[in-house]
């Protein structure tokens, strides 16, 4: 025992760590810590050699330690110091430690850095779920809880005119509006009596808005850039344009497949649930005359819809710059196609320079996005707190039957068809898939616009989904302007409604035009809210359906065009999913965790470990 103290001692002469101190006081009793000592626990235990030699290497202490089932070498055993000696022993590195605290203050911002960089991080689609809820919440709770009478009794007479920033007309000096009956007032000063609390509530309204507004906005921003750059680098990078009118023809024939599909899927459930049997007289007549100017504009707007031939023509631009500009998004597609086509036809050294350019700007621009993704969570509450709010219950109550109809079948197609088709033809998973889409669900339901949604939804099936990005920058942006799945089926429903409102009745041949119709005239349909029921007045007019329903239904196309837009989008990740597995361009879900950690890791470079490697080296 005496050989193994001695041993201790000139091995711990020299102090190499803060701890040294603690090493030189266990050493003068028992041999040296083993502060990694974890299987025994006890103050100042040391590790004693076959032959009487104690470990001096923290390695070696650890790895032949007689209570570490790992142990392997020669045979070792645990040895103990007296009771004094662990006093001393407790006192020394409790100073030790104090010592090392002292010395860590100056590394604090590392240690917070370390310590937010551990933290578990909320993953995008619940953010935006959990803005989502919110909202409805609160949009439900404004909605019920403040009405008229509630802006009455601010001195709102008008909410609609006061919510508008209309200004009233200024009271003259000494009349007092008090002395004025409420319906003289309301028509003469409306809205001149609004006290502050009415004043905060229109500017908590109006700043509402604006983060949704805004956020729309920085989506319109991104999505031609987004389009432009990433066809032109992903035709040019494919180098075959055989391989582009492969994807190009099984786009197109699955987009128009599915949308037959929809369409029939939404014209069986209204045969079979019957929504406009027996719906009030009084009923339809109140909700017409509430939304007949509304309607009448509608309907003025799709006469103006041009012929099949001029949609056809319009696909290619007169002027590309016009085009961007515009935001016309099958004519920047057509752009970039022969740009990129004609890339392709370059040698290559040529057009390196651009296609390296193009595929660059492509990558600012998905950086952009990531931008505009902090707001996301935000912006979705924003957005559906004002359609909550402004939404007539009364009325979503009448049309009930007809509402829960068409997001019936939106569900069968969105959770039985789609997955079914990847079930088929891929071989992604459904947790996996909706996993990877879910931001570009919730965003498009919160939007009402796959237009708007288009960048995120490149964005999810590329880096989520693991689609390459040749046939996601040219699958995408097709898909958001010529599928119309969920509007295809709206449109059965709401014909199908409105003909059994009226007492008509549709045969089959009624309603196989009807199919043919809404297919037709999902292309080239602009991606924006609303246009779901520009398609409805061509489908009624094929059929010879009065086209005054209409008015009966607007009161909850809004929540309706939200639900459908998800059911578009989710179409749209599904085909390019279909498509990308035909090509074989889509990774699997290793490839993709892989490629996320890698990002992530240029991304957010963590501080701690850039000092340590720092150190190492």
């Amino acid at each position: 025992m005496r050989r193994a103290h001695d041993a201790s001692r000139r091995a711990d002469a020299t102090p190499r760590t803060p701890r040294a101190a603690t090493r030189r006081a266990h050493a003068a009793h028992i041999g040296p810590v083993n502060s990694d000592c974890g299987p025994c626990g006890a103050i100042g235990c040391s590790l004693v050699l076959h032959g009487g030699s104690v470990a001096t290497d923290p390695e070696v202490r650890a790895d032949r330690h007689p209570h570490n089932r790992r142990a392997n070498g020669p045979a070792a055993r645990c040895h103990h110091p007296p009771s004094a000696a662990r006093g001393v022993l407790r006192s020394v590195r409790e100073t030790a430690r104090l010592a090392e605290d002292r010395r860590s203050w100056h590394r604090a911002p590392t240690t917070a850095a370390a310590t937010l960089a551990a933290m578990p991080k909320i993953a995008l689609h619940w953010k935006i779920l959990i803005g989502l809820a919110l909202g409805v919440v609160v949009g439900i709770i404004i909605n019920t809880a403040w009405t008229d009478s509630t802006w009455k009794s601010m001195g709102v007479d008008v909410p609609s005119m006061y919510l508008d920033g209309i200004a009233s007309p200024p009271v003259p000096e000494g009349l007092d509006l008090d002395s004025i009956p409420d319906e003289d007032r309301a028509a003469q000063y409306p809205n001149a009596a609004a006290n502050s609390i009415a004043k905060a509530a229109r500017f908590i309204r109006n700043a509402n808005s604006f983060i949704g507004d805004l956020f729309m906005r920085m989506l319109k921003f991104i999505a031609v850039p987004i389009v432009l750059f990433s066809l032109i680098g992903g035709v040019a990078s494919l180098n075959d344009t055989a391989k582009l009118g492969r994807i190009g023809s099984k786009t197109i024939g699955i987009y128009l497949v599915t949308t037959a599909v929809a369409i029939t899927v939404g014209l069986l459930l209204a045969n079979i649930v019957g929504p406009g049997n027996g719906f009030p007289t009084e009923i339809r007549e109140s909700l017409q005359a509430a939304q007949q100017s509304t309607a009448e504009a509608k309907i003025a707007g799709a006469s103006e819809r041009p012929s099949p031939w001029s949609v056809l023509l319009d696909i290619v631009p007169a002027n590309p710059f016009t085009a961007i500009a515009e935001g016309k998004m099958l004519q920047v597609v057509f752009a970039s196609m022969l740009i990129g086509i004609g890339l392709t036809m370059l040698p290559r050294a040529t057009a390196k320079p651009v296609v390296d350019f193009c595929e660059t700007m492509t990558e600012v621009v998905i950086k952009i996005v990531h931008i505009a993704l902090i707001l996301a969570p935000y912006a979705v509450f924003a957005l559906i707190v004002k359609v909550i709010a402004d939404l007539g219950i009364d009325v979503l109550q009448s049309l009930a039957v007809y509402s829960i109809t068409v997001v019936v079948g939106l569900g069968i197609m969105v959770f039985g068809v789609y997955p079914l088709v990847l079930m088929l033809f891929t071989k992604v998973g459904y947790t996996r898939f909706f996993s990877a889409i879910a931001p570009a669900q919730l965003l498009a339901f919160s939007s009402a616009s796959s237009g708007a949604t288009l960048p995120v939804t490149m964005e999810s099936c590329e880096e989520r989904l693991g689609v390459h990005e040749e046939v996601n920058s040219f699958v995408i942006p097709l898909g958001a302007t010529i599928n119309m799945d969920g509007t295809a089926l709206y449109q059965g429903v709401a014909a199908v409604f409105i003909a059994q409102m009226y007492g008509l009745d549709l045969t089959i041949m009624d309603q196989l035009t009807i199919v043919l119709t809404a297919t037709l005239a999902s292309i080239g349909t602009a991606a924006v809210p609303g246009v779901g029921i520009v398609m409805l007045v061509i489908v009624l007019q094929s059929v010879g359906i009065p086209l005054e329903g209409i008015a009966v239904i607007l009161g909850v196309d809004r929540i309706l065009d939200m639900c459908r837009t998800t059911c578009n989008v989710t179409g749209d990740c599904m085909v390019c999913a279909v498509v990308a597995s035909s090509e074989n361009a889509i990774d699997d879900a290793e490839t993709v965790r892989r490629k996320q950690a890698e990002r992530a890791r240029l991304d957010e470079y963590p501080p701690v470990e850039k000092e340590r490697e720092e150190a190492a080296g």
